[in-house]
């Protein structure tokens, strides 16, 4: 469960969909949507919801991978803060009237590894077409499409959600590679309730603005830095600040057998600042019993852990990081990693 400390902290990320908080470019992107789909209307709730909000109602089974701790950020044993935007959907469906469009916009909370296309809040927007008549999925795909990433090639491929029938994801070329940026589907029946007809979609709202502006890395979305929050504030392409060298430093830490990227990652974020880390990579990773006996009682391993070398990749968007700044991040990691250590 999270930590009094860890639950203000993560509420009080700025939220960069919400205009009541300042404005930026991916309220751009909702107010262009919203202005190219028929009937819409905009949906906030409190990030904090009830469980059932994000996981039943919505048909995720009770052994789903993505309820567990390691991945979902628990308050307690009924309420966590959501990790989509889905979870506002239930309530919205209870509220709503045929015919509308249904945009949920907002920050989620997950567990995820580092790295420049990751971020353990990222924003997410959630489209729900509430029709009485069949309406066409093909046709909010290429409207969605085309309207937030004008110009681009996009394909669908097959997929499945606990919250849809005939599912797909999205995925849009960029440089010469296919790049995931939502899914899709018709809204199922145990969702729908007595609505006649709906499609459902849920949309990586940060991939998205990197692409249409063309930024190389998530944290820039959110840098303070003058010459970086500038060009937040439209969709123009992004003209990159200059780019300062990165400090690489490997740390060994002994975790659980069950650890891996995404909650190794979870972990570091809430060691060192986020902007600072600009990816992990595990290198290699040797159960206790492999392990030479003398490497053994140097790190204190016991059974059920496994010794992960970890590459730690920093970078600060607007200056270069002093030796002395990296070995501190690195020292902080290692002691804090070991501290968490099972």
């Amino acid at each position: 469960m999270y930590r009094t400390e860890e639950l203000v902290h993560a509420l009080n990320v700025r939220d960069l969909t919400d205009p009541a908080q300042g404005p930026h470019a991916l309220q751009l992107l909702i107010a262009d949507l919203k202005a190219a789909l028929p009937d819409p209307q905009e949906v906030r709730h409190h990030p904090l919801v009830p469980v059932e909000h994000n996981y039943e109602r919505l048909g995720y089974p009770a052994d789903a991978i993505t309820r567990d701790v390691r991945y979902t950020r628990y308050v307690s044993e009924t309420c966590m803060l959501r990790s989509h935007t889905t979870a506002m959907v239930p309530q919205a469906l209870r509220d709503a009237t045929p015919d509308v469009t249904l945009l949920c916009p907002g920050l989620v909370y997950r567990r995820d590894t580092v790295d420049r296309l990751h971020t353990g809040t990222p924003h997410q927007l959630d489209v729900w077409r509430i029709s009485r008549g069949r309406e066409s999925l093909d046709d909010l795909i290429h409207t969605t499409v085309t309207t937030l990433l004008p110009g681009r090639r996009y394909r669908t491929a097959d997929a499945q959600h606990p919250y849809t029938t005939h599912g797909k994801q999205i995925d849009v070329e960029h440089d010469g590679e296919w790049v995931e940026v939502g899914e899709c589907g018709r809204a199922a029946r145990h969702v729908l309730g007595e609505h006649p007809h709906g499609l459902a979609m849920g949309l990586g709202l940060d991939r998205v603005l990197m692409l249409r502006k063309g930024v190389p890395d998530i944290r820039l979305l959110r840098n303070p830095d003058p010459r970086i929050a500038g060009q937040m504030l439209d969709l123009d392409a992004y003209r990159p600040v200059s780019r300062h060298p990165a400090a690489i430093r490997d740390i060994s830490v002994m975790a659980d057998l069950h650890d891996d990227a995404e909650t190794l990652g979870d972990r570091i974020r809430a060691l060192v600042p986020e902007d600072v880390v600009e990816e992990i990579r595990i290198l290699s990773e040797t159960r206790t019993e492999d392990l030479p006996p003398h490497v053994r009682e140097r790190l204190e391993a016991q059974p059920g852990q496994k010794n992960v070398l970890i590459r730690v990749t920093m970078r600060a968007p607007e200056r270069t990081l002093t030796d002395r700044e990296t070995n501190e991040i690195r020292d902080r990691l290692l002691q804090g990693l070991r501290a968490t250590a099972p």
